[in-house]
């Protein structure tokens, strides 16, 4: 009879594994399968030899059927310009100043600009969140008190680090977006904070990309190194030294408070 009990119990405790395991198998595809598409996308995009062709080349040689679809299908052509950018962006492709000119030659310098900072926004936020998804609580679970601290840290004036890391990009796009994740900032502070600070450089660079017709009827082949003058680069500069200010001011209010 006993015997008969426990095998009964082993039995149910099978069914409940059994019941319990899809459920589990779903919870892991949800947080890891985001990932894992993002990953395999990038791969076939490398393998394809795709990332060869986004290039100011491409672009001059392309540039007169570009034009003449942005003049047939103004929105269409809008819309499709800020999925590609959305998409590259979400995949941490490196085509993003790239993509920034040639929305200013389309578009001009306004709608070019303020579409890019809006696509590379939303694919910023994508990257932020499967971060976060993926491995932000067991990263925040696991790190020691110096870590956490230093965490809570950052939180505090979130905005105004994501805004210096946007306006001063010593930290390539995509790892502030996977570090922003890692340590569970807001998402509306992630928002507020890239599109502000992606703002005025994709305006900026939108600008230098509406003259490119200009170059491309020479005959000239301008390169991204030479396009990066120091005219465009000292203003951006005086923006990102404007944003830390606040964060200097803050600890500076945070150590007086202490002394007193």
């Amino acid at each position: 009879m006993d015997e008969r009990r426990q095998k009964a119990l082993a039995d149910k405790i099978d069914l409940a594994a059994l019941a319990q395991t899809p459920g589990r198998r779903a919870r892991l595809a949800l947080r890891f399968g985001p990932a894992a598409l993002l990953l395999l996308i990038v791969v076939v995009a490398v393998r394809s030899g795709l990332l060869g062709k986004l290039s100011l080349d491409t672009l001059a040689a392309s540039r007169l059927l570009l034009l003449a679809f942005v003049h047939a299908h103004p929105i269409g052509s809008l819309l499709a310009y800020a999925a590609v950018y959305c998409g590259c962006v979400a995949l941490s492709l490196p085509a993003a100043l790239l993509l920034t000119l040639t929305g200013g030659f389309l578009f001009g310098p306004w709608a070019g600009g303020v579409t890019a900072a809006f696509s590379c926004t939303v694919g910023a936020t994508a990257v932020f969140l499967i971060s976060r998804l993926t491995v932000g609580d067991a990263v925040e679970s696991r790190t020691g008190p110096r870590v956490r601290a230093l965490a809570e840290e950052i939180r505090e004036d979130a905005f105004f680090y994501l805004l210096t890391l946007r306006l001063i990009p010593v930290t390539p796009f995509w790892l502030a977006n996977v570090a922003a994740g890692l340590i569970a900032i807001p998402v509306r502070t992630f928002v507020a904070a890239t599109f502000i600070g992606i703002l005025p450089t994709s305006i900026i660079y939108a600008g230098v990309g509406s003259g490119l017709g200009v170059l491309f009827e020479s005959g000239r082949a301008p390169t991204l190194h030479a396009l990066i003058t120091p005219r465009i680069v000292l203003p951006l500069a005086g923006l990102a030294a404007l944003s830390v200010l606040p964060i200097l001011y803050h600890r500076w209010r945070g150590r007086r408070s202490r002394s007193s």
